[in-house]
C-alpha cells in the first residue's frame, strides 16, 4: 500500500460545538473547508495529517480511541485550555518512557493526548 495522505474522521454528534472546540479553543489550522454552510464540514492540519470533522453522528468517543497531539509546551497548553474551560482529564506529567503528557477531552468525550518530547530525549536525537 502507497499511502498518499491521510485523515482522521470525527463524526460528531454537535458539528457547530466540536468546529468552536478544535478551530477557536484549541486553534488548529483549517486546511479546507466544504458542504453547505449551514452544515460545514472542516478539515485541520495536524502536523503531517488532517483531522476532518463531517456528518453526525449521535454515540459518544469510544475509550479506545485517542488522538495524539504534539506540542512544543504542554504546560502552556495546559493553561490555556483550562483557562478556556476545556475539560482536563490529566494534568501535565512526565511518562516513564520520557515523554510529557496531558490528557483532555472534546465535546463527545474523545480522549486527546497532548504530548511535549523533552530536548535530551531519544526521539530528537539524529538516527543517522
Amino acid at each position: 500500500m502507497n499511502v498518499l495522505s491521510s485523515r482522521f474522521l470525527l463524526h460528531p454528534s454537535d458539528p457547530e460545538r466540536s468546529r468552536r472546540f478544535y478551530r477557536d479553543t484549541l486553534g488548529l489550522a483549517v486546511y479546507r473547508e466544504f458542504g453547505p454552510p449551514e452544515d460545514q464540514g472542516l478539515v485541520f492540519f495536524l502536523g503531517g495529517g488532517f483531522l476532518e470533522l463531517s456528518g453526525r453522528s449521535t454515540g459518544r468517543a469510544s475509550e479506545a480511541t485517542a488522538l495524539w497531539l504534539q506540542v512544543s509546551d504542554v504546560e502552556r497548553e495546559y493553561v490555556r485550555l483550562l483557562a478556556a474551560g476545556v475539560s482536563v482529564l490529566r494534568e501535565p506529567r512526565q511518562e516513564l518512557w520520557g515523554l510529557v503528557e496531558m490528557w483532555l477531552e472534546d465535546p463527545d468525550g474523545l480522549r486527546l493526548v497532548l504530548v511535549q518530547v523533552p530536548h535530551d530525549h531519544p526521539l530528537r536525537r539524529d538516527q543517522r
